[in-house]
C-alpha cells in the first residue's frame, strides 16, 4: 500500500488528546509512529473509562496504527534507548511542560546535533515563551483564556465549554499541519526544523471573524444560542418534535423561505425583516415568528420541505443519532476493527475521501508497551540485553506472554 508518510519515522513522546490526534492522522497517512510511554501506566488516558477488560475504549479510538515501547526514562538504559530512538526518526513530537524534554535531554537542539535534518513539534497549553510559557494547560482552561467560552451557550448564561475538546483538537491540527508545512520544506531545501504550537494560539486561530469583527467595529463576540451573527435567519429552531438547523441568511434564500417554506410572503415587506442586517438586529422577533410556524410540524417535515427548495437544512441530533445515521454509515464515519485485548471495537472512520491511497486504518491501538521487543530489535538491541532489560524494569510490556517471539 503507497501510503504518503510511508518510511517516516515518528518518535511520538505525547500524551492524552492534542499530540496523540496529530500522530493518529500522521500514522493513518503511513508513517511509521512509535508512541512512547512510561513504563508505569503509559498515557494518561489509558486510565479512562470506558474499560473494556482492561483497556481504555477512548484511548484505543485515538492511538491506531502506532506501536508502543514503555521506557523508564528515569533509568539511564530507559532514556538511552529514547535518546536512540530520536536520533533516527525523521519527526519527534512532544507535549511536555516547556523545559521538561531540555532537561531530559531530549530537546530539539540536542536531538539535531546527530540528527540535523528532525522536524521536531512541542505542543503545550501556552507556547514556549511569554508570560504564561510555564504554565501547565488544559483544554478547558484555554477554552476560558481565548474567550470561546464566553462567546459559547446562550445570551445571558454562564460560560459554557465548547461540547468536544475544541482546543485539543485545534492544537493537534495545528501542530500537524505545520508538520507536513515542514516536511515539504525538507523535501524541497533539505533542511529540518522546530516548529511549535499551544492550546491557546489554536483556537485562537479558529476565530477569524470574531478577530475582524472586534478590530474593524470593536465588536465583543457574546454568546448567541445557535444563532450566526451575521446573517439570519440561520439557527437552529423548534419545531414539533425537536429542533431544526436553516441556513437561509442570503436574500434570495430569504425570499424562498418565506414564500416555499413559511407561506408567509408578508415578512418580505415587514420593515423589521428588509435586509439582512435589519433581521439580524431583529433576530429575536424573527425567531418567535419563525417558530410560531416551524412548532406545527416535525423536523422530517421542515427538513424535507427545506431540501426541496435548496436551502441548506437538517435535524439537530443527539450524538447516538449522529453515529446511527444512514449517511455517516454510509461514509464509512464509523469503522469495525479488532483490537487484541478489547477485541471486536468500534473506532472513528477516516474524514477524508480521495482518488489515491492517502490514508488508512491497518491496525489496533497498541497495548502499553507491545512492540517494546520490536522496536528494540530494530534498534539492534540482542536477545540478552533485551531480557536484561526487561527483568530491570527499563523496558516494560503489559502483555508480554501475548507479544510473538516473546
Amino acid at each position: 500500500m503507497k501510503l504518503p508518510l510511508s518510511g517516516l519515522r515518528v518518535l511520538d513522546l505525547t500524551n492524552v488528546l492534542a499530540g496523540p490526534y496529530c500522530g493518529m492522522v500522521l500514522a493513518d497517512m503511513g508513517a511509521d509512529v512509535i508512541k512512547l510511554e512510561n513504563a508505569d501506566k503509559g498515557d494518561s488516558s489509558r486510565q479512562f473509562e470506558p474499560q473494556v477488560n482492561g483497556e481504555s475504549y477512548c484511548f484505543a479510538v485515538l492511538n491506531r496504527n502506532k506501536k508502543s515501547i514503555a521506557l523508564n526514562l528515569k533509568d539511564p538504559a530507559g532514556l538511552k534507548i529514547a535518546h536512540q530512538l530520536a536520533a533516527k526518526a525523521d519527526i519527534v513530537m512532544e507535549n511536555f511542560r516547556p523545559g521538561v524534554v531540555k532537561r531530559m535531554g531530549i530537546d530539539y537542539d540536542s536531538i539535531r546535533t546527530n540528527n540535523p535534518s528532525v522536524i521536531y513539534a512541542s505542543m503545550s497549553g501556552f507556547g514556549q515563551t511569554g508570560p504564561y510559557g510555564q504554565k501547565g494547560g488544559f483544554d478547558i482552561i484555554a477554552q476560558g483564556m481565548s474567550g470561546i467560552m464566553m462567546m459559547t451557550g446562550h445570551p445571558g448564561g454562564r460560560p459554557a465549554k465548547v461540547g468536544i475538546a475544541m482546543n485539543d483538537i485545534a492544537s493537534g491540527v495545528t501542530a500537524l499541519s505545520g508538520i507536513l508545512g515542514a516536511l515539504i520544506g525538507k523535501l524541497r531545501f533539505g533542511e529540518g526544523q522546530y516548529l511549535e504550537t499551544s492550546l491557546l494560539e489554536a483556537g485562537l486561530a479558529w476565530t477569524p471573524w470574531e478577530f475582524g469583527a472586534y478590530f474593524g467595529s470593536g465588536e465583543i463576540p457574546i454568546a448567541t444560542g445557535t444563532r450566526h451573527r451575521r446573517a439570519a435567519p440561520y439557527q437552529a429552531y423548534r419545531t414539533l418534535d425537536g429542533y431544526v438547523t436553516v441556513g437561509a441568511g442570503s436574500q434570495k434564500m430569504w425570499v424562498i423561505f418565506c414564500e416555499k417554506v413559511m407561506a408567509r410572503p408578508d415578512w418580505l415587506q415587514r420593515p423589521d425583516y428588509l435586509t439582512q442586517a435589519l433581521r439580524v438586529k431583529n433576530v429575536d422577533a424573527l425567531e418567535q415568528d419563525i417558530e410560531s410556524v416551524m412548532t406545527q410540524q416535525t423536523t422530517t417535515h421542515w427538513v424535507k420541505l427545506l431540501d426541496s427548495v435548496g436551502i441548506p437544512a437538517g435535524p439537530v441530533f443527539g450524538y447516538e443519532q449522529a453515529l446511527k445515521d444512514p449517511h455517516v454509515l454510509a461514509r464509512q464515519m464509523v469503522h469495525d476493527i479488532d483490537h487484541p485485548i478489547i477485541g471486536p471495537m468500534k473506532t472513528l472512520g477516516l474524514p477524508i475521501k480521495s482518488s489515491g491511497t492517502l490514508a488508512s486504518i491497518r491496525m489496533p491501538a497498541p497495548w502499553l508497551g507491545q512492540h517494546s521487543k520490536s522496536v528494540l530489535s530494530e534498534l539492534g538491541y540482542l536477545e540478552a540485553e533485551i531480557d536484561t532489560l526487561f527483568a530491570n524494569g527499563a523496558v516494560f510490556d503489559q502483555y508480554r506472554d501475548k507479544s510473538p517471539n516473546k
